[in-house]
């Protein structure tokens, strides 16, 4: 990839672009943005994955746009029972293997905008994940765990909303936890507004992550808990499988899930969450109950 971090952003032409953001840490996005003093580096390009260094113009930028739309991205992989803790909270056993299911790309949603939540996945169900994603910049097939960084455009911050009472209770559900339909309503997968490359964070394993709801605390957790870490689960879900440009890779939540508590919170109409990594920067989306 030609770039350390990335957005897609309108600029003081009025017209959009990829750029290079001019910051030192992902803090530095929102802030400068907010003071009018956020400047980035073109680069040439019609989506996130071929781009290419231009000439080094750069533009003030007047309001940052989604880094991925459904369009961009052709599915979503999420791995699932990925860490420790999180596995602890809810009586499980780690598994073997990665654990995987997939979202559409109706899932995808940008950093800001409301996540309207169904009338059959409102009533006591309604769950926040804080995940950190990989965003796979080019196709791979039988990837090994040695060449896996070299498939991963970066990494955002993210957002696996998910129906609980469909996902596990056995009169919705079935006996089988059933994950695809639970977690793939439309919007379900918010992310973050930069993708930041392998180059500043190499494989994703010395960052910590916090999700808020309503300002509440309710997850806090070091990405160094992961069971299966970046390299390992790109390796295992490329075994006879080819990843497309564009595939965004669930790792997981932490503990700290409304679904884990002895009286779960489960998100009500109007609910902000917030999930923040370090170095990745943030996602905040209000729930709305249709």
């Amino acid at each position: 990839m030609s770039f350390s971090r990335l957005i897609r952003f309108e600029g003081a032409d009025g017209a959009e672009h990829f750029g290079e953001p001019q910051i030192d840490n992902a803090d530095d996005l929102t802030k400068l943005l907010e003071s009018g003093k956020l400047v980035a580096t073109v680069l040439e390009g019609g989506s996130p994955f071929d781009l290419k260094s231009g000439s080094g113009n750069t533009q003030e930028v007047k309001r940052i746009l989604p880094i991925l739309t459904p369009k961009d991205v052709p599915i979503i992989k999420c791995i699932g029972l990925n860490y420790i803790k999180h596995i602890q909270e809810g009586g499980r056993k780690p598994p073997p293997y990665p654990s995987v299911f997939i979202k559409p790309s109706a899932c995808v949603a940008s950093s800001t905008e409301d996540v309207p939540i169904p009338k059959l996945a409102q009533e006591d169900q309604c769950d926040y994940e804080g995940e950190l994603s990989v965003v796979i910049g080019k196709a791979g097939k039988n990837i090994s765990k040695e060449d896996a960084l070299d498939y991963v455009a970066g990494y955002v911050a993210s957002n696996d909303v998910s129906a609980r009472t469909w996902q596990r209770d056995p009169a919705y559900a079935g006996g089988v936890p059933q994950w695809c339909f639970s977690k793939g309503f439309d919007k379900y997968a918010p992310l973050g507004p930069m993708i930041v490359s392998p180059k500043v964070v190499g494989d994703a394993s010395k960052l910590r992550l916090q999700t808020w709801v309503n300002g509440d605390l309710r997850q806090d957790t070091e990405t160094s808990d992961l069971l299966f870490g970046v390299k390992e689960i790109i390796s295992f879900i490329s075994q006879g499988t080819t990843l497309e440009p564009g595939t965004v890779v669930m790792t997981g939540t932490p503990a700290g899930v409304a679904m884990g508590m002895k009286t779960p919170l489960y998100l009500k109409d109007g609910d902000v969450v917030k999930v923040g990594i370090s170095e990745l920067g943030y996602v905040e989306n209000k729930m709305v109950f249709e």
